[in-house]
Formats: C-alpha cells, structure tokens, sequence
C-alpha cells in the first residue's frame, strides 16, 4: 500500500534575542494555517544566511511562506539609504530570504509571501519601500492598534478596505471587489519590482497584494490572512489556494 504524503512547505524564520541567545522564532499562527488550511505540513527555514543552501529547496520543498514580522528590510537593499535610529531589522533574515526568494522564483516554486513577506518579495525583483508610510501626505496610518489590546483584536480584518483587482486570485477567491482586512505594518511597497502585478490596492493608493502572473504560484499581500482563518472565508481561501498549489505542482 503507497504511503500517503502532504506536501511539505518551508516557513521563514526571524532572529529573536531570548535571554541573550539567539533563537530562531516563526508565530504559531502561520504554522496552524498551513496545517489546517493548505492541509501542510510546516517546516521551520532557520535564518542562517550563507549557510542555507537555497538551491535544494526546489526539490526538496513543494511551497515556502515568507512571513511577517516587527523587523524591516534593510534599506540598503532597495538602494534607500539608513534607517532611522531605533528602527528594528534582522540582517540574518534579509541575507537567508532575498537569495531564497530569486532562487524559488526562478525554479516556479509556489510562494505565499505575507507582510513583511510581501515586502521581500518586491525588493527581491528590484522594487523599492517606504519605510513610514504614515508620514506620507495623504496616507492613512497602517501601523497595528494599540498593543494594550488582545493579540485577537489588533489581528481583526476590519482596519480598512482594500480593493481587489478584477480578474486576479484575490478577486476570485473572495468573490467580491474589495474586502476588509487587517494592517499592521508601517513599511509598503513604493517602487514595484520587475514582473510583478498588483493584485490589491488601498483606497490612500498602496500596494498590499501582487503575484507574478507567469509563475505557477507567487502570490502576496501585506495584510494577515494567517491570524483569520477560523473565522474569515477569504483568509482561509487564501491558504486553500496556496494548498491546491502545492499538489498541482
């Protein structure tokens, strides 16, 4: 009798400081959404830098999810100059990430890129960040809601709207023009990399969904689907898509 196998997806890592070591951390949420709702099996991707070897990851991986985090991208990756003093980034991710990304992209391996994910994504294809967008004229605040409110609260798809490109995988697997989504994230894209088309935008005009259209799954979005699935159908769609890809592939 064959063995039965669920496709296995590697998942971003970040370098978190624990008591003076380094520990290599991925939230709970995105590891539970590619079990329950891809119907994967989720695999950590320490962020080692040179010392992952990202040209074996096309055979030996169907999937990968870059996720989110509190760090940002170094700027100097996208040709913007320093960051602001305090600004929180975590090289060791940038130099495992931006490499793997190319190296996946080119092997047409399914990509799920989320929030910080998404960002990698477009400098990763040679765009550009804004690094606070509620400093922009005419931009809203996308950054998260007061952190003396409960983890479920701040992650709520109710902080704005955005709308979905007619015709794109986001249009069709909500069925629907725009839906409501969370945001908490104060970096987006300026700049959209090569290749790359958009998916979703704002109503203040940002970016916060693109894929590449001649790839078999590249898709991301600047929001959290991963902190909705429970209770939102759109955000669960999004990993039942991510999943259907990994077994079509």
């Amino acid at each position: 009798m064959p063995r039965l196998t669920k496709p296995l997806v590697a998942v971003s890592a970040c370098v978190r400081d624990i008591n003076g070591a380094a520990f290599h951390a991925v939230s709970d949420r995105y590891l539970r959404a590619i079990a329950l709702a891809a119907d994967a099996v989720p695999v950590l991707v320490p962020a080692l830098g040179d010392l992952v070897d990202v040209d074996h990851f096309a055979d030996r991986f169907d999937g990968v999810v870059f996720t989110g985090s509190p760090s940002n991208v170094e700027p100097h990756h996208y040709d913007e100059g320093e960051s602001r003093p305090g600004t929180w980034h975590d090289p060791r991710r940038d130099a495992t990430t931006l490499p793997l990304l190319r190296t996946l992209i080119d092997a047409d391996v399914p990509i799920l890129a989320i929030c910080r994910g998404l960002q990698e994504l477009n400098v990763a294809r040679g765009g550009s960040l804004h690094q606070h967008v509620q400093e922009l004229p005419g931009k809203r605040d996308h950054r998260a809601l007061s952190r003396d409110l409960p983890i479920p609260v701040r992650y709520l798809p109710e902080h704005h709207t955005v709308m979905l490109e007619r015709g794109g995988v986001l249009e069709r697997l909500a069925g629907r023009p725009e839906v409501h989504v969370n945001s908490l994230h104060q970096q987006a894209i300026n700049r959209l990399g090569a290749g790359l088309a958009i998916e979703a935008t704002t109503h203040d005009g940002l970016i916060e969904g693109i894929r590449i259209p001649d790839r078999h799954f590249v898709l991301g979005v600047q929001w959290h689907p991963e902190a909705c699935i429970d209770y939102d159908p759109f955000s669960r769609a999004i990993f039942e898509e991510f999943g259907r890809a990994l077994r079509s592939r």
